[in-house]
């Protein structure tokens, strides 16, 4: 017999860790056990400082892909979850996966997508809470998609109110992409700071952006890309 799953996190655990700088982590894909992680240093990406690049906005400005918003939400975090050159596991495990998946349910948890000829080929997730969203995990199967998907989130942010981005952990590619670092206690301050109901829902945001670009009958990636050349 097989035992049986381990038990997803709650949602209330989740968002109260998170509100609190903290978040699980898994050593395997099967690991059924958590641990919870508090960085020493956090990296989150300052809104209003966000530029993306000359060929990254150029992507993004062409509607190289169909990005979209919480279509595809567990099919994006079994694509960061699957093996990849050089980390052959993931931290994603099948329990943070259904835990995730529960929290999505319960909207605080989002997914954005690119799609090329109807294929997923890259994307995001994270969690939001407040005016606060916690990017988790990103991929790309063709180029600049995990990118163009990042352009669209913050945007997105921006739109509806939101104030922080984190992105946990800094590496290689979130600095090159204009990440910033700062102390975990500096981090928790920007989240009180960023405490209350945002103006406008994530996926809300979403549907604005694309129904102005409609209404104006412009390309939404147009619009997005635009939308950084733009003073606020």
């Amino acid at each position: 017999m097989h035992a049986p799953a381990p038990p997803i996190i709650p949602a209330e655990m989740l968002i109260t860790a998170y509100r609190s700088g903290i978040f699980p982590m898994a050593d395997s894909r099967d690991d059924p056990d958590v641990f919870w992680v508090e960085p020493r240093e956090r990296a989150i990406f300052p809104l209003e400082d966000f530029r993306p690049s000359r060929s990254l906005a150029k992507a993004v400005r062409q509607d190289r892909y169909r990005v979209t918003c919480n279509l595809a939400f567990p099919e994006v975090m079994a694509a960061c979850a699957a093996p990849r050159p050089g980390h052959p596991d993931s931290w994603i495990s099948h329990r943070i996966a259904a835990s995730y998946t529960a929290l999505h349910d319960f909207g605080h948890a989002h997914s954005i997508e690119c799609w090329s000829e109807g294929e997923l080929v890259g994307g995001l997730y994270g969690v939001s809470f407040d005016r606060v969203f916690c990017g988790e995990s990103m991929f790309s199967r063709a180029d600049n998609a995990s990118k163009v998907a990042l352009v669209w989130l913050v945007a997105m942010l921006r739109h509806a109110g939101f104030m922080l981005l984190d992105c946990q952990f800094m590496t290689d590619h979130l600095a090159s992409l204009g990440a910033a670092e700062l102390p975990q206690a500096e981090y928790i301050e920007l989240v009180r700071k960023a405490g209350g109901v945002p103006p406008m829902q994530l996926p809300a945001a979403y549907d604005s952006l694309v129904s102005a670009a409609a209404a104006g009958a412009s390309p939404p990636g147009k619009l997005i890309a635009q939308s950084f050349t733009q003073t606020s």
